[in-house]
Order: structure tokens, then sequence, then C-alpha cells
């Protein structure tokens, strides 16, 4: 087993160490979610913390981890009787991006179903977890159910699995990490709630700091067994103060001030429901464990609302995180109070000595400059609310006439717009699909490994050949040739391409705030259905990837609101970048299907034949069976209809701004589908 980085050993990283260290204090608080951009020892911060922890007694052989002097009287391997176990590290499990659902809560053990006819249960690593710490790595990518049902048993301590005949609940008690970098697409609003604390890092932009990151991460890498060693002293420090902060935290006292500023803080934030002011309160609470106080002061307020609250904010996907620390700290001094806030030292310093006596911070044992590991660089200044940050920035494309920035209208609710067809891309809510997780519909022989069984139909197919194989026991003799995959089908993600007219004729300025506007509802959609999606824009001579495909809707939205306008269009210049797009994106995921939105007014000038150069390029997509629509932007009492016809060469349907926000864009989807079942019969007469 490799050494693992030190947490003493990182650098800066202040909120992200101690975040982790106050649930390593309380599990209850409900984990950490930690948000930042790639490099920025979010990973190598949760593995170093799985080094501290403090060892469990288990009972022998229990595959749940039962305490022994309190085992759990519903565990599927017990029931145990009460006595001495043995000893071993708290467990750090890591879930996979790519695992199932079986994986996970586990499942029928199918290999002894079908052997020796018995019912068993396979555990899955919510089992192995218990006790310890999960880790999630890029958690904004692991399916929907899956995070469901991870946060349920995270909430509830116990896991409950009902399927194959199984009715398993086990205990599941665990420290939940998760880490994700943002630009890779976001987690939805519900589930960022069901996190109790979010840390938000960055790469440090000092240099001192980021020397001092190099120079450990070299030295380890050189010696890791030798590194650790140098920091052994300043971890068991720590691993000793995680255990004295569990001991008393059962006496910390939560006093009716601090509940009240609590309760204050969440109001005036506005905050949904009530899990924020019970995540705070745990919160503070272990501050003041971990500071080694007994009663919560006001600091461990501020402290717990500035980690637990900043991600609840969010009202929709394209709202940064953030607090606004002026208006925090008006609302705690308007219902502060004197009776929560002891000096049990009468030294003034509100109690609690040594590293991380105010507030809580964390320890720092080591030289200036202290924070992560190299091999993610390391965080330091964090935008505050409403400042702009470099990821955001974009510069102007090149062009004659460019005008300011428009800003965008009010997003309104779409409906849904899908591909026709049934594909079999990655899971997500708009367009059908044969996919791993959804209804079964049937069963079929497996192409290559097998993946999910389909139970009936293995065992119907298997049970005619039992008195030609010999059976003499329970157990089913079964061939390969048996076996059947489950065929299900459910939803999938989509690459929604976005090409957008800034060209002069779009320029007036309340125009593009409504096309903005419309764009920008489209984007909502796709973060709500999962989709990837990219962004192409054509002004005055050619057309840019404003974004390439991603799956994170925020830079798009950032990207779009920063977008200029003026200049002629290059109409077929953007089509053509579409097609370029779309063809590198076949060979990256080809399973994807695409939908291309052209939000335009029809209008194609500059350079020879432009009109006749937009419809050779609009037939390039058609032939290929791009799924298409055109957002007709045009306005005034005298109308062309050039988008329309640039949606029959697109083989598409053209739909107004006014139909886009009314419920007529219900009919938008058959239609699409009408128009390329047209094409595709017309072609097979031809």
């Amino acid at each position: 087993m490799s050494t693992p980085y030190p947490f003493t050993a990182l650098v800066g990283q202040d909120d992200l160490r101690l975040a982790l260290l106050l649930n390593a204090v309380s599990p209850a608080v409900g984990g950490v979610l930690v948000r930042g951009e790639k490099g920025t020892a979010k990973s190598t911060a949760v593995r170093a913390l799985s080094a501290l922890m403090p060892e469990v007694e288990v009972v022998a052989g229990c595959r749940f981890s039962c305490a022994p002097g309190a085992p759990d009287p519903a565990c599927p391997d017990g029931p145990h009787e009460t006595g001495p176990g043995t000893s071993r590290a708290a467990r750090m499990v890591e879930l996979p991006v790519g695992a199932s659902e079986d994986r996970l809560v586990g499942a029928l053990d199918i290999e002894r179903a079908l052997a020796e006819g018995v019912k068993a249960f396979e555990p899955g690593l919510l089992a192995d977890a218990h006790r310890g710490i999960l880790y999630v790595d890029e958690v904004n990518l692991l399916h929907d159910h899956l995070v469901d049902l991870l946060l349920d048993a995270a909430a509830m301590g116990a896991s409950y699995v009902e399927r194959e005949g199984v009715s398993v609940r086990h205990a599941a008690r665990f420290l939940l990490v998760g880490t994700m970098n943002p630009e890779e697409g976001e987690l939805r609003p519900q589930l960022l709630d069901r996190f109790g604390l979010t840390v938000e890092v960055a790469a440090s932009r000092e240099p001192d700091q980021r020397v001092e990151v190099v120079k450990r991460r070299l030295a380890y890498d050189d010696d890791p067994e030798g590194f650790a060693g140098k920091w052994e002293q300043e971890e068991s420090a720590v691993r000793a103060r995680i255990v004295a902060a569990r001991d008393l935290l059962p006496s910390v006292r939560l006093g009716d001030a601090a509940l009240r500023q609590i309760a204050a803080t969440c109001a005036a934030f506005e905050v949904d429901g009530m899990r924020a002011d019970i995540v705070m309160a745990r919160t503070a609470t272990a501050l003041a464990a971990w500071a080694g106080r007994t009663d919560v002061l006001a600091e461990d307020v501020r402290q717990a609302a500035l980690l637990a609250l900043p991600h609840r904010r969010r009202r929709n996907p394209f709202d940064a995180p953030g607090l606004d620390e002026d208006k925090l700290d008006d609302t705690l001094e308007e219902f502060g109070g004197q009776d929560d806030e002891p000096d049990p030292d009468g030294d003034g310093d509100g109690g609690g000595d040594g590293p991380g006596g105010g507030g809580g911070q964390p320890p720092q044992d080591a030289p200036e400059g202290n924070g992560p590991d190299a091999g993610d660089d390391q965080a330091a200044d964090i935008p505050a609310q409403g400042e702009p940050s470099d990821r955001g920035e974009q510069k102007a494309p090149a062009g004659g006439g460019e005008q300011a920035a428009a800003r965008a209208s009010e997003p309104f609710r779409t409906k849904m717009l899908s591909v026709p067809g049934l594909g079999e891309g990655a899971a997500g809510r708009r367009s059908r699909a044969r996919t791993e997780h959804g209804r079964t519909t049937g069963a079929r022989r497996p192409r290559g490994a097998l993946t999910k069984l389909h139970l009936a139909a293995t065992v119907q197919a298997a049970a005619p050949h039992q008195r030609a194989r010999g059976r003499s026991g329970p157990g089913l003799v079964v061939r390969r040739d048996d076996l059947r995959q489950a065929t299900r089908e459910g939803r999938e993600g989509n690459l929604v391409l976005f090409v957008v007219d800034a060209s002069g004729s779009m320029a007036a300025r309340q125009r593009m705030s409504a096309v903005k506007g419309a764009v920008l509802s489209l984007l909502l959609d796709a973060y709500q259905r999962r989709d990837k999606v990219g962004l192409v824009t054509f002004r005055g001579s050619s057309a840019d990837v404003a974004l390439p495909p991603t799956s994170s809707v925020d830079a798009a939205a950032v990207r779009l609101e920063s977008l200029p306008t003026g200049g002629r269009t290059p109409l077929s210049a953007g089509l053509l970048k579409a097609h370029d797009v779309l063809r590198v994106e076949r060979l990256r995921d080809p399973a994807r299907r695409p939908l291309v939105v052209v939000v335009t007014d029809g209008r194609a000038t500059g350079g020879p034949e432009p009109v006749a150069l937009a419809g050779r390029a609009a037939r390039l997509l058609a032939a290929e069976g791009t799924a298409s629509v055109v957002v007709d932007c045009e306005s005034g009492p005298v109308r062309l209809g050039l988008a329309g016809q640039l949606a029959g060469e697109l083989g598409g349907t053209a739909v107004t701004l006014d139909e886009l926000r009314a419920d007529s864009i219900a009919g938008l989807v058959k239609e699409v589908r009408q128009t390329q079942g047209l094409q595709s019969n017309s072609r097979r007469v031809a």
C-alpha cells in the first residue's frame, strides 16, 4: 500500500482542511462537497484525511463493520454477541463514476443463487464504507439515481435494498466527501443541498506559496516514507485532537442565543427548508468541540454559515455560490446574545487554546505557505460573490461595427426538445435511449461481456436442459448460452449545439436581450436534462467556437452574457463551423446524438453569393441526419421568412421567439419528427 501524502503537509487550503476535520469529528454534519478547478489538491486532501481517522473496533468476520460493544441488531451477518472485537484502520472507499447500482448498494449473490439455490446478499460499497470515509471523485459526473441513493443512505445512516427477492437493511454511517470541477458540469440544486458543507478551492496566486507546494511535492515523490516520517509528529497531534473532540462533542452546549443566530441567519439569506439550520447547528457544535470548548460562540456560528450556506443560496445553475459577509455580520450582531459567549478561562480569548481556538480553524503546525501537495496546485484567494473570475472571461471576437454586449432578459421555462429515434448515449433526461439504467423492456443474448443479468430470462433458458445436464442438487446448472442480458429503456443526454447570430442585424439592444434570454432558457433546460452544450457564434467575416462542447452549462451562460454584436452575417461560416464541431465530437463520443439550435433572423451577407453558400452548408448538416431547430429572431412589420427557408434546408423546424416561450412549442417535437420522417421517406422513394 502506497504511503499517503500527510494531511498536515498540505499548503494553505484552510477551509478545505477545516471542513474535512469537522466531519471527522462529527459525521452527522453531513459530508463535504469540494468544488474547484483541476489541480487544486482536492483528491489529495481527502486521501490524506483517511490516515488521520482513528482506528475502529469491529466484530470479527462481520462484513458490515458492526461495533462489538453495540452491534446492529438488523445486521445481515448477525445477530452478534456483545464482546471484544478486533481493531482495524478506518476504511476509505472510493466510488467510481461508472459504478453500477448493484456495486453501490449490493445485490443478490447470483453465483450462489444459481449454483446452490440459496438467496444470499452480496454487500456493496455502502457496507464497506460504514464507519469510514466514502469518497466520490467527480461527483457531478455520477448518474443522478446513484447520487440519490448515496445521499439518502448518508442522511438516514442506513441502506435499504429491496430487489430481486432480497430485502436487506444494514447500517451505513460514513463521512461522505465529493469532489468536482464546476467546469465539467454542476450538481442539481436539490443535490447540492444534501451535502452538509461546501468548500470552494482555487490555485494560489502567491509565488512563495506555489514554491512551497512544489518543494514538498518533489520531496514526497522522491521519498514518500521519509517525507511522511518528517510529519508524523504533526499527524499524531491532529489524530489525537480528533479523538479528543469526538469525546467532548456530547458535552458541547448549543444555547438559545446561538440557535437564534442560526435561525436568523438562515432566514436572512432566504434558504429553502430547514436542513441548513440543522447543518449549521451541528457544524457550530463540532467547531466548538474542535476548539476544545463546551459552549458554542458567535464566531462558531459565523464560520458554520460560511461553510454551510453558500451552496444553498443557488436558485438556478447560473447563480454563483457565495455569501455576503457584511450581511452575515449584521445579522449575527442583531440577534447576538451575551448568555451564549462565556469565557471560561477569563483571558478574553473565548476559550480554546492552541491552534484552531478562534472559530475552530485547522491546525497551523506547518511553516508559512502551508498547503496541499503539488500533485494538485494549491488554493488561495477565492473571489467574493459577484466578483468576476478568470474562467468566465472571454475576449470579444474581431469584427467591424462591434457593439457592447447586451444583458440577457429573464429566462423562462421551455418545453422539451428531443432528438427523434432511439439512441444509446449517456444517461440523461432528453431523448429516448437504450441505457444501463431505466425500465426493463426485455432480454437478449449478451453481446460481449454481460453487464446486467436478466435473472428470470436466464432461469427460463436454462430450465429445460437440467435433466440432460445431469442436475442432482438444488442448484441450477447454467451454461454461458443460457445467460440473458436485460435490455432497458430510459433517457439520454444529447449534445445541444447553439449556433448564434451575433451580427449587426441582431444588434438592436432590446432584440439581442430577448435572444440571449431565449438561449439562456434553453441552456437552463439543457442543464436540467444533463446535456452537453456547445456555443458557436458568427459575425463580421467568420465564425468562432465560443465554447467547445462541455458539460458545464455555467460556462456557456457566462460566454453568452459577454457576447458582443456587430458586423456582417456570415451564416454559412456559422453552419460550417457547427459541422466541424459535430464531426470532431462524433469521433470523441459517437453515441451522443446532437441537436443543433440555430438562433438567427435568417439573413446572410458578406462574400459572394452568401445565401447560396448558407443553403449548401445547411444541406450538408441535413445530409448527415442532424436534428435541428431554427429560432427565428426576425422582427418588425415586414418579415422575409428567411429563417423558415433555412429550417427547410436543414430539414428541421422554425419557431419564433414568441412561440419558444409559449405552450405551442409542445408541437415542435412532433413537427421535427414529421419533417425528418417525410424526408427519409422521400429519400427511400428516390
